[in-house]
């Protein structure tokens, strides 16, 4: 066979060139670079999608929370245009009267109720003009009275009661009010018995379109349904037309809520200059010119407002906190797969591949699933605020007017997503450009070099931290409660960042505490001694999932604590009108005429009790209570702060209370603030002094009074004391060596309390002492004391009865207080009846509580599965070995269950530590509560049966057989 001859390439030797090795980067050789990465990155992607979209989900979810939930709250926010549609219709403007003591009082430009003024003095000669005779000439007027009918309504145990309903006469169908008002189902009003109501009132009182509707003021005939854009349609709202029957009867005259609104129809704008002379007469406009282009900012006058500043601050303080959480997820997941890599990585570096272009490759993937997860986090969440929003008003909520993307957030949430998913991808991406390219050829895999500067970063921000929590705190303890004051700010942002920089110094240690922990585990079960050694070995993987479970228990933590603490000062400072259970009434009511108020009228107790125990089955008993009779006063004061001089001299004015004895009073700093505020001088019933509800301040009564007001038996002390005709105080910082101070006083003549905010005190007219006993109730009701009649009586006190006291059994459900509400409207001869139970302080709190639990939890038991879920796949070959030499299929399924308890045990720890310290020392250095509370019990279940339970699930799920690869099998 003949071969072809070898052809040599013919060089001249004539004419010889030399080339110079050119050492030039290549232009644009970087961007080649980079292309060549993210194209390697995009293939990496598809090849494995599980672990992909895995990152995807973990960035992509809070970046879609936090778009949607800034969304909506911004939607909550009604703009002018919304406020102008849903208040106007197409009408100019709306006048209406606005409470105003004298002619400097302002309004907000948009938000017409919102008014104030620098004068807070009554002006006596300050009247106030009818909106009505205020309207200029050249508009058609159409007006809005708002009303409250009583409904005969059937009960679902049999009978009917009586329920007060807000209506409104309106001509609501006029095209003027186009997208004030919308008719949904039924037919307009035509005759003079028919009337239109809200979907709401067809659920209330159980009716159909068509049926006929009993009122105090006649029976009407239900055409149609009405959505008014100002109330949500569950709200029962009936609409009537102007001099329809109900205006003309007896419930519309003794209406206290008969407002009437007139809008203005026509071309012409209502300007801010006819606003504002119309305010000096006591009258608020809404006007759509003055709306739509606002003369002044709206708010000044408080008025509602866009999200503020610290509502953005605290939003992005708790995005970086989730997605720090996520983007650690996120970082063991990346490790993982840059192990798998790492063979493919170490062709490309033997290639030449410099050590950028090698870290490009695994930062790549991080742009590449970043870039993604924050775009469709950023449409799911505006999707989904926009899908919320919508059914919201097409069911007819009013809780959001209209749906407003807020563009600042949303952004700042991409941002973030694509950040955390970035630097998630980075420290891989570094070990593995540090790697050896030999051993990595030789055996596809590579010890991951890891050098100290974590642990001694992560050293001295601890020590920072500790510092920082140290300073913050004895400043806050040190000096007079001032300048303890002015230094808040300064205490509050130490140890707030005493907090974050104790977060990272624990994050960034996270890798030593694994290694030191995991050193001695020779006593330790196999699968546990596996797990430890494990999560020693891949510390890449085990450390990100360990640092997310910390952050999420010190955010979880500290939460508990400030909630918990929070709650214990809301129950202490509640407001109690009386017992628990308990109702007060008034057995004296203002009379209600058409010229106006008349004098009061007196309420039969008996038929009181009687009208309860008819509708209410929980009533246990009923008493009066007696106290000191005040005249009607004319209680205006002009501005020079003289009394008026058109009461009586016979007129008597005064009213009583008990004076606190000298070094009695409550410790305070020469600004008025409370120095401790657990001192007993500082709590307990009518403190601050004057501070009172319904009952009677000083009930004439015995010891039947005495024991209603207590809920228990008095002492015997307090029993021998009403018997010699002594008082029993409430309250011992009103007595002193067993005596007492009754002062009375003039309600006009105050010493002080004419500005707005500051503390009233009146001028005493006498000081009466008496020999008292303490018999303080077990939670703060508010009564100065109890005296017997005689000592009433020798004292010149007159006193009649007050209050009806009645006690139930438990708190009235709704339809028991519509029937007594009813009821009593009937006893009182007026339209309707308030009914008022003390419910006794807030207990709802635990649901809180265990709820910031669960969340925690849920953020655990998800980031202990990642990682155990990583550390099944990372170590599949491995557990083929185990099969191979004859371990029982079970030790896999114990060995997830150890690895996932590991990792939630650890990271609770850690971050329960991280979480309560800093906010005991934020409670005690800022004053913020009276106390720091701990919820033990909470935080037990968050470092104990999360983790079990995680384990548990990890033990359920895990595969306990593994099928055998050809390779393991050595074919």
């Amino acid at each position: 066979m003949r071969q072809r001859p070898c052809t040599i390439p013919q060089f001249s030797w004539h004419r010889r060139t030399e080339m110079a090795l050119d050492l030039a980067p290549m232009p644009h050789g970087r961007w080649h670079s980079f292309r060549l990465a993210l194209r390697m990155a995009r293939r990496d992607i598809s090849r494995h999608r599980g672990r992909s979209l895995l990152i995807i989900l973990l960035i992509m979810l809070p970046v879609a929370g936090m778009t949607g939930a800034a969304a909506l709250a911004q939607s909550m926010q009604e703009t002018p245009a919304e406020r102008v549609q849903y208040q106007l219709g197409s009408t100019q403007a709306r006048f209406r009267s606005m409470p105003a003591s004298n002619a400097e009082t302002v309004q907000d430009p948009v938000f017409e109720t919102a008014t104030m003024t620098r004068n807070f003095t009554v002006d006596p000669d300050f009247k106030p003009r009818n909106p009505r005779d205020a309207i200029p000439a050249g508009y058609e007027v159409l007006t809005e009275t708002q009303l409250t009918l009583t409904v005969r309504a059937q009960a679902s145990q049999g009978g009917a009661s009586d329920v007060p309903v807000m209506a409104k006469a309106v001509d609501a169908l006029n095209p003027a009010f186009t997208g004030k008002y919308t008719l949904l189902e039924g037919q307009p009003a035509a005759a003079r018995d028919e009337i239109l109501v809200t979907p709401g009132a067809l659920e209330r009182f159980g009716i159909r379109l068509g049926d006929r509707l009993t009122t105090a003021d006649g029976t009407f005939a239900v055409v149609g349904t009405l959505r008014d854009a100002t109330y949500s349609d569950g709200n029962p709202v009936l609409f009537l037309k102007p001099g329809q029957a109900a205006m003309d009867g007896p419930a519309a005259r003794g209406n206290p809520l008969g407002e009437t609104m007139y809008y203005l129809v026509g071309s012409e704008p209502v300007t801010w200059d006819q606003i504002r002379d119309l305010n000096r007469s006591g009258i608020a406009v809404l006007s759509r010119a003055v709306a739509l282009d606002p003369p002044v900012p709206s708010g000044a006058a408080g008025g509602p407002r866009t999200m503020p500043a610290a509502g953005y601050v605290a939003a992005v303080l708790i995005a970086a906190l989730a997605l720090l959480e996520v983007g650690l997820l996120a970082g063991a997941a990346f490790a993982v797969g840059a192990k798998r890599q790492v063979r493919e990585l170490a062709l490309l570096a033997a290639s030449g591949a410099e050590a950028p272009t090698v870290r490009e490759v695994v930062t790549a993937a991080g742009l590449w699933l970043g870039t993604i997860a924050v775009v469709a986090g950023a449409v799911f969440g505006a999707g989904g605020a926009a899908a919320v929003v919508g059914v919201a008003k097409h069911l007819g909520s009013v809780r959001f007017p209209g749906f407003h993307l807020d563009i600042l957030p949303t952004a700042a949430a991409m941002a973030m997503g694509l950040l955390a998913c970035f630097l998630a991808a980075v420290v891989p991406a570094r070990q593995v450009a540090r790697q050896a390219v030999l051993g990595a050829l030789k055996s596809g895999r590579a010890r991951a070099v890891s050098g100290p500067w974590p642990a001694r970063v992560g050293g001295g921000l601890l020590v920072l931290a500790v510092t920082c929590l140290a300073t913050g705190h004895a400043l806050g303890l040190s000096g007079d409660l001032d300048a303890r004051a002015a230094r808040i700010p300064l205490v509050a942002g130490l140890l707030t960042g005493g907090a974050v920089l104790g977060v990272a110094a624990l994050v960034l240690l996270t890798g030593t505490f694994v290694k030191v922990l995991t050193a001695r585990t020779a006593w330790m079960p196999l699968p546990l001694r596996m797990a430890a050694r494990d999560s020693a070995r891949n510390r890449s993987r085990t450390v990100p999932a360990v640092a997310a479970v910390l952050a999420a228990a010190t955010l979880a933590s500290a939460a508990m604590v400030l909630s918990a603490s929070q709650m214990e000062e809301a129950k202490r400072t509640h407001m109690w009108a009386a017992q628990e259970n308990q109702v007060s009434l008034p057995l004296e009511t203002a009379q209600v005429n058409g010229t106006g108020t008349g004098p009061d009228q007196a309420i039969d107790p008996a038929a009181v009790a009687a009208a309860l125990r008819r509708e209410l089955g929980t009533v246990q008993w009923t008493q009066v209570l007696q106290g000191p009779v005040t005249s009607k006063c004319d209680m205006r004061v002009s501005a020079n702060g003289s009394l008026p001089t058109t009461n009586k001299d016979d007129v008597d004015c005064r009213q009583y209370k008990l004076a606190v004895p000298a070094g009695q009073e409550c410790p305070a700093t020469p600004q008025g603030r409370v120095l401790d505020g657990q001192d007993w001088r500082c709590n307990g019933s009518m403190f601050p002094a004057g501070v009172s509800g319904q009952l009677p301040q000083l009930v004439v009564g015995g010891v039947g009074e005495l024991r209603s007001l207590l809920g228990r038996e008095p002492s015997p002390a307090a029993v021998a004391a009403l018997n010699s005709g002594g008082m029993v105080v409430s309250n011992p910082v009103f007595e002193k060596d067993g005596v007492t101070t009754l002062q009375s006083y003039d309600v006009r003549q105050s010493l002080s309390g004419h500005g707005p905010g500051s503390a009233v005190d009146y001028k005493p007219l006498s000081n009466t002492a008496l020999p008292a006993v303490v018999d303080a109730p077990d939670v703060p009701v508010p009564f100065y004391g109890i005296i017997p009649p005689g000592t009433a009586s020798r004292l010149g006190i007159r006193f009649d009865n007050s209050v009806l006291l009645a006690q139930l059994s438990a708190y009235p459900e709704a339809a028991e207080q519509d029937r007594a509400s009813a009821a009593l409207a009937h006893v009182y001869r007026i339209q309707a009846m308030g009914f008022y139970v003390e419910p006794g302080a807030d207990r709802t709190g635990s649901e809180l509580l265990w709820l910031i639990v669960g969340t925690s939890a849920l953020v655990t038991l998800s980031a202990a599965g990642i990682t155990t879920g990583l550390a099944l796949a990372d170590a599949r070959a491995d557990h083929m070995t185990l099969a191979g030499v004859g371990a029982p299929p079970r030790l896999r399924k114990a060995l997830a269950g150890a690895q996932s308890l590991m990792t939630a045990s650890l990271g609770s720890s850690l971050g329960v530590a991280a979480g309560v310290v800093p906010a005991v020392l934020l409670i005690g250095a800022t004053r913020m509560f009276a106390e720091s509370v701990v919820p033990w019990m909470p935080l037990l279940a968050l470092l104990v049966a999360a983790p079990l339970t995680g384990s548990a699930l990890a033990w359920v799920f895990a595969r306990a057989r593994l099928p055998v690869s050809r390779r393991s099998a050595g074919t």
